[in-house]
């Protein structure tokens, strides 16, 4: 099962339309069509949890590797600790003020786990134990935050962008290791996440799908190619990633297993996480994102919203950071154009109300209206060639001052 998509959505919707009265509900339940999940598909889950791992000796050796594990008061607080010792992780510390479900997440500002501040309490039992691994779900558990100890021992938490990467590259080396690529597989992006998986993907010679937002749309993309080619992974940046196709929506409790599995993989070659997407970097592309969020309330921060994306298309920027608009993408108009030429090509992809503008020197801005909250969501990424992974700090801060410059162009 999947969330649905156009023009499944819309259809239903109109269907639910039709209800103009409660007279109308028709309230006669048929017993025959509620079939209750009992614990034993628990069981048939975490067996296939269990089948995703690619590093069984590795994870021998590392299985005392300290992890803490946080649900922020939500559903995951069994799973997660369940599927790490499936994998045989045996040290996982789970903060026990967030272990209960509370829908009043008291010791959260917001259970968020981008945020750091939701990470508050894990990050501190992490430092008491010598985590090498913290992680923590979001409240219905699909996302997932990993936070690891930098260069300096501090604990840093990694975007979603950068765990999609480790996951991605992991995947790939791996099923090429084991001689299982072979023209057949592919994996799904979403057009806001780093375009470094795609990066990846290409030079593992596997396709690499791109999709509107959202995780319904990465299942569809599953479900179109089912029985023909083998899904491997795909994610989103807002910390959602989904390995294998028996779960079609982003999952939190087996992204972190799998996670854990490629922090003690890389552990036994001698190489924490920052050394390992340095060489990331320095193969295909040092890539580094951004996201801002303005909120814009009531009918009239509706109308700003809608008004801005018109100005985006009938008055587009001409340069940004001092580097030219080249290629401009209308998802709702589905066209691409290429500003030098004014050619204009047809986008092969379901409507949405999207801008995306790319520069001369390879930055690339995303305008979106959220779907749910009155905001409007700009996304940024930057990237540029590594020769030396020991420059990995110096180079990313280069990269974070020209994120810095182009946010200014929407703050």
């Amino acid at each position: 099962g999947a969330q649905v998509v156009a023009p499944h959505d819309s259809n239903i919707i109109k269907e639910v339309q039709k209800i103009t009265s409660f007279d109308l509900v028709n309230w006669n339940k048929n017993d025959e069509l509620i079939h209750y999940i009992e614990e034993d598909f628990d069981a048939i889950y975490m067996e296939k949890v269990k089948g995703l791992s690619l590093a069984k000796a590795e994870i021998q050796a590392q299985k005392s590797m300290p992890i803490v594990f946080s649900p922020i008061h939500g559903a995951s607080g069994k799973m997660v600790p369940a599927a790490l010792k499936a994998f045989g992780f045996d040290n996982i510390h789970v903060v026990k003020e967030q272990i209960e479900p509370d829908g009043t997440f008291p010791t959260v500002v917001y259970p968020n786990p981008e945020e750091a501040e939701a990470l508050t309490l894990s990050i501190e039992l992490g430092k008491k134990v010598g985590a090498e691994l913290v992680l923590a779900c979001d409240p219905d558990g699909d996302r997932y935050a990993a936070v690891v100890p930098n260069e300096k021992g501090e604990f840093e938490l990694l975007n979603g962008n950068q765990t999609g990467t480790l996951l991605s590259y992991y995947l790939l080396s791996r099923w090429k290791e084991a001689g299982k690529l072979d023209g057949s597989q592919f994996m799904v992006n979403t057009i806001v996440t780093t375009e470094l998986i795609n990066e990846i993907a290409a030079g593992f010679g596997v396709k690499c799908f791109n999709v509107l937002t959202g995780f319904k749309n990465i299942a569809a993309i599953i479900r179109d190619l089912e029985g023909k080619e083998t899904f491997i992974g795909g994610g989103e940046e807002s910390y959602g990633y989904l390995v294998g196709d028996f779960v079609r929506d982003k999952d939190g409790v087996s992204a972190c297993a799998m996670v854990a599995e490629v922090i003690a993989y890389y552990k036994t070659k001698g190489k924490n996480v920052f050394q390992v997407l340095a060489e990331i970097y320095s193969q295909f592309g040092f890539y580094k994102e951004s996201l801002i969020s303005v909120t814009k309330k009531g009918k009239d921060g509706a109308e700003q919203i809608q008004k801005l994306m018109a100005d985006f298309r009938t008055n587009p920027p001409k340069e940004m950071n001092g580097s030219e608009v080249v290629k401009i993408i209308d998802v709702k108009n589905s066209t691409i154009t290429h500003v030098k030429t004014g050619q204009v090509e047809k986008l092969d992809m379901d409507k949405s109300n999207v801008m995306q503008f790319y520069l001369a020197d390879g930055s690339k801005i995303s305008a979106r209206p959220s779907g749910t909250e009155p905001k409007i969501k700009y996304y940024f990424s930057v990237n540029t060639l590594i020769s030396d992974p020991n420059d990995y700090r110096k180079v990313e801060g280069e990269l974070v001052e020209k994120l810095d410059g182009l946010r200014a162009y929407f703050s």
